[in-house]
């Protein structure tokens, strides 16, 4: 176990807990492996530093820190850990330390004193500007101090929470510092890339060279999406391939459709100029919607490791077939118009602060996609994703097929409704399965019923932030729950094929769904073609 420099006296003796515990831990851990055998269990990252860049942005107070913070208070941080944050703002190390604990106090939970002074001697600022090379010197500089002080053994992590504008100057600054180690021995080095991961296919592709080219190898680079980080997303893989109930009838034989919904009804919240460029289709489609497709679409992977599953991801989007015209039959755009929401009367986009007054953005998108495999040929995967609908909710509809023949008279099942199977990613995290069942009484008369899990009810608690668990794989090495190179850029090859269409369609020429509704007739027209209808949330 390495020393451990502990500037408070007072917590001398709760470190020397901190390090029978962590020796112990690790001797557990060495003689088990429980990824080999598909099991999450609690695991404890060697010590390490992670550098944040763009450390006093909005992300790492509302969610990085806190999510760190969590993590040691569960003792799943080493306690040979720190934290540098990296950014242009004349702050002090003090000054880092009390902004974020503003932040943890806000946005964490389980706020302990004696937790957040032990957690806060891990943390340091360090001020410059992304292109400047003399500010990579003073990290490394810094870097070495906290290695000799509370032996963090050469390990980062750095954590890229800026604009993609700035990754160029970032990795190539930390290479030319000497501060990326790309060799598989001696003290690892890991980079984590928020979204949007690229605008279109061929800047994705280009971040790609950038980051693997010059400075990290695939194995190396951690791309995040959050949704993967959530529990009820997780739940899906557990769901499937934990019960025998329900794989023998995932597949077109018994399912008629698939509904993903992602639902906001939050406007642009200050981000105008993102949104102006993303719209809904690059906001959530390309990312988080697909993530969700390929997860309920793909094969069983032959062990739950990284590169097993996301093989099974990537076969899913390589299968799906967009047809080459008609682009308006199988998609649908919107725009929202004044409203009201819970109440309260909001404005429309375009009214919104640093939109274009006569801006063409969606703000909602509605795509019908068609899986070519052996899995799923013939059954519909419907996704609708918007901002200002009526409630913030996200959720997969398994909708089954109807018995081949009914046996009880049409008057006996008037209103039963298909079988679905829920599953509900937020707010109310949980599965809901809908059956028909018998009324009492002397006739025989039936009626769609639900069966309902609850995360909070089922395990006495909310599920985590999904940033904990994400954070404490990349430090772990697990990039099961990151997107791999080739993933996102065919996921991305998808989007353009969309994009591309919408270009020879005349432009969203104004609104055409009011705010606190649930999008344009043009997505219940896509929809009811054949002959089916949006869920009722």
């Amino acid at each position: 176990m390495p020393r451990v420099k502990i500037q408070n006296p007072a917590r001398v003796a709760e470190y020397a807990n901190d390090q029978q515990w962590y020796a112990r831990r690790m001797t557990v851990q060495s003689h088990a492996n429980p990824l080999r055998e598909g099991l999450r269990l609690e695991r404890t990252p060697e010590p390490c530093v992670i550098v944040i860049f763009g450390a006093t942005g909005d992300l790492t107070r509302r969610k990085l820190v806190p999510a760190l913070y969590s993590l040691a208070h569960q003792r799943q941080l080493s306690p040979a850990f720190a934290l540098v944050g990296f950014a242009r703002r004349d702050w002090s190390t003090e000054d880092f330390r009390r902004e974020m604990r503003s932040g943890v106090d806000q946005f964490g939970r389980d706020v302990h004193a004696g937790v957040w002074e032990s957690f806060a001697e891990g943390l340091e600022f360090n001020r410059g500007a992304f292109d400047d090379p003399e500010a990579y010197r003073q990290l490394g500089e810094l870097l070495k101090k906290i290695d000799a002080e509370r032996g963090t053994a050469g390990n980062r992590l750095y954590y890229l929470a800026t604009s993609p504008e700035s990754y160029a100057d970032i990795t190539r600054h930390l290479t030319d510092a000497g501060l990326i180690n790309r060799n598989d021995h001696g003290p690892w080095t890991r980079m984590v890339v928020e979204k949007p991961f690229g605008h279109d296919l061929a800047s994705a592709q280009r971040l790609n060279r950038l980051l693997l080219t010059h400075s990290l190898r695939e194995r190396q680079v951690f791309r995040i999406d959050h949704y993967l980080g959530k529990e009820t997303v997780q739940n899906i893989l557990a769901v499937r391939f934990g019960n025998l109930i329900f794989e023998p009838i995932w597949n077109a034989q018994y399912v008629d459709h698939v509904q993903i919904t992602v639902a906001e009804s939050v406007g642009v919240e200050g981000r105008a100029g993102y949104y102006e460029e993303a719209g809904a289709i690059r906001d959530m489609v390309q990312n988080h919607m697909m993530q969700l497709v390929s997860l309920v679409a793909m094969e069983p992977p032959t062990a739950f490791e990284a590169d097993a599953v996301r093989d099974e991801k990537v076969k899913v989007l390589r299968s799906i077939r967009l047809p080459d015209k008609d682009v308006g039959q199988w998609t649908a755009r919107g725009q929202y118009a004044p409203g009201s929401i819970g109440g309260a009367a909001v404005p429309a986009y375009r009214q919104e602060r640093g939109v274009d007054v006569v801006s063409a953005t969606e703000t909602y998108v509605a795509i019908k996609l068609s899986i070519e495999n052996w899995r799923w040929a013939g059954t519909p995967f419907y996704l609708r994703s918007g901002k200002r609908l009526p409630k913030r909710i996200t959720e997969i509809a398994i909708t089954f097929k109807r018995v081949p023949h009914l046996l009880f008279d049409r008057s006996a099942v008037t209103g039963l409704e298909q079988n679905v199977l829920t599953l509900r990613i937020q707010p109310d995290e949980g599965i809901s399965l809908r059956f028909g069942a018998k009324v009492p009484g002397p006739t025989v008369r039936l009626r769609s019923v639900n069966m309902d899990f609850l995360y909070g009810i089922a395990f006495g608690s909310e599920p985590a932030d999904a940033y904990e668990r994400l954070l404490l794989d990349a430090m772990l090495g697990d990039q099961t729950l990151f997107t791999r190179r080739d993933e996102v850029e065919q996921a991305w090859t998808l989007v353009n094929h969309i994009t591309d269409g919408w270009k020879k369609l005349p432009p969203i020429s104004g609104p055409n769904y009011a705010a606190g509704t649930w999008g344009p007739e043009e997505a219940d027209d896509l929809i009811g073609r054949d002959q089916r209808q949006w869920r009722r949330l």
